[in-house]
C-alpha cells in the first residue's frame, strides 16, 4: 500500500489487508492509522511493540475533540494491539473510554423458549374468520426463527420465490437491496407444505406465499400482535417497548443459535462470520460482530477460546 512512514508501517498494512479479506471496508480506520503512523514519527518510535506510555499519550483527548471520536482513536489501536501480541510483539492493549452509547442488547431466546413459542402458536384457536393471521403463525415463526429473515423479508415472499420441493426460498425484497437463497430443512418444508394445504383451493394460487384464509396479504403489525399473545401464553414476560422480545428477536436467536452450533462443531469462525453475514443479507462484517459477542456471553463454555484467539477480528461491543 505504501502510505505509511513509521516502523509500523509494514505491520499496519498486513492488518488492513487481514481486515478487509475478511469484509470489512475499515475507511475510517485508516485514516486512524495514517495519524497512528505520523503520531509514532513524531515520538520517534524505534522499536517495535507499544507501550503502555506510548498508548496512554495517544489517548489523551484532544483540543475540540468529541468522545466518540476519540473512543474510535482508542479503540483502533487496542486492536491493533491485539493484532501485534498475535504476531508476537508484546504491546499494550489500552482500555476503552466508557462511551454515551446505546446499550440496546438484542433479546436472545432460549431454546425452552422457542419450544415453548412453537407450542403456543400451535395452541392459537381459530374462530372462522376469514381475514385473520392466524393460521400462517405457527408456520411463520418457525420460518423466522430456523432461517434468521427479517419479518419484512417474509410477508413480503411470493409465490415465485418459495421452491418447497427444492428446499429454498429466494429473497428479492431484502433490506439492502440484495437478493439472496435461503436453504429449507426438512422439517420446515414439511411445516411449509401443512400451512399451503390448509388453504382453501381458490386463494393458493395468489401473489404472496404467507396470506390470510381469505388471500389477502397480512401485516407486520398485525402479526406483532399475534406475537405478543404468543409468548404471553408461552410464559415470557415483555417488558414494554425496547425492554422485551420482538419478531426480530428470532432473527437475532438464529444468529446466536447458529453460531454456537459452529462453535460446538469446531468450525473456525474467521470463515464463518462472512457465510453468516452473507446469509443474513448484511452489507459488512460489521453489522455481523456483535453475534459473535452475544453467543460468547449466552456459552462461555464453547467460547472460552474466542476472546484470546479473536480478539483483533472481532470488536468489543461494549467495554463495561
Amino acid at each position: 500500500m505504501g502510505r505509511y512512514n513509521g516502523i509500523y508501517s509494514t505491520l499496519i498494512d498486513q492488518y488492513i489487508s487481514f481486515k478487509r479479506n475478511l469484509g470489512y471496508k475499515f475507511i475510517d480506520a485508516m485514516y486512524t492509522y495514517s495519524l497512528f503512523d505520523r503520531f509514532t514519527i513524531d515520538n520517534n518510535e524505534i522499536k517495535i511493540g507499544i507501550t503502555k506510555d506510548l498508548a496512554e499519550k495517544w489517548a489523551v483527548k484532544r483540543p475540540n475533540e468529541s468522545d466518540s471520536t476519540r473512543y474510535k482513536r482508542i479503540f483502533y489501536l487496542a486492536q491493533f494491539s491485539s493484532f501485534l501480541n498475535e504476531m508476537g510483539y508484546p504491546s499494550y492493549v489500552p482500555k476503552l473510554p466508557k462511551t454515551n452509547k446505546s446499550t440496546f442488547t438484542p433479546y436472545i431466546f432460549s431454546e425452552k423458549e422457542i419450544e415453548a413459542i412453537f407450542q403456543s402458536s400451535d395452541q392459537l384457536k381459530t374462530n372462522g374468520n376469514m381475514d385473520s393471521c392466524i393460521n400462517i403463525i405457527p408456520a411463520l415463526f418457525r420460518v423466522l426463527y430456523s432461517t434468521g429473515i427479517r419479518i419484512s423479508e417474509a410477508i413480503s415472499l411470493k409465490n415465485d420465490d418459495v421452491n418447497l420441493d427444492g428446499k429454498y426460498f429466494v429473497i428479492k425484497e431484502s433490506k439492502n437491496g440484495q437478493e439472496r437463497m435461503i436453504p429449507l430443512s426438512n422439517s420446515l418444508v414439511h411445516i411449509l407444505e401443512q400451512y399451503r394445504n390448509s388453504l382453501p383451493e381458490t386463494h393458493v394460487s395468489k401473489d404472496y406465499f404467507f396470506v390470510k384464509r381469505n388471500g389477502r396479504k397480512c401485516s407486520s403489525k398485525v402479526v406483532y400482535e399475534w406475537f405478543r399473545k404468543v409468548i404471553w401464553n408461552a410464559g415470557i414476560m415483555h417488558g414494554g417497548r425496547g425492554h422485551g422480545p420482538g419478531l426480530h428477536s428470532f432473527r437475532h436467536t438464529f444468529s446466536v443459535h447458529s453460531l454456537a452450533a459452529m462453535a460446538r462443531s469446531g468450525l473456525d469462525l474467521y470463515y464463518c462470520l462472512p457465510i453468516l453475514s452473507t446469509y443474513l443479507g448484511h452489507q459488512s462484517l460489521e453489522a455481523t460482530d456483535k453475534y459473535v459477542r452475544l453467543t460468547s456471553d449466552m456459552y462461555p463454555s464453547i467460547f472460552s477460546d474466542v476472546n484470546s484467539i479473536c480478539a483483533y477480528v472481532f470488536p468489543e461491543v461494549n467495554n463495561q
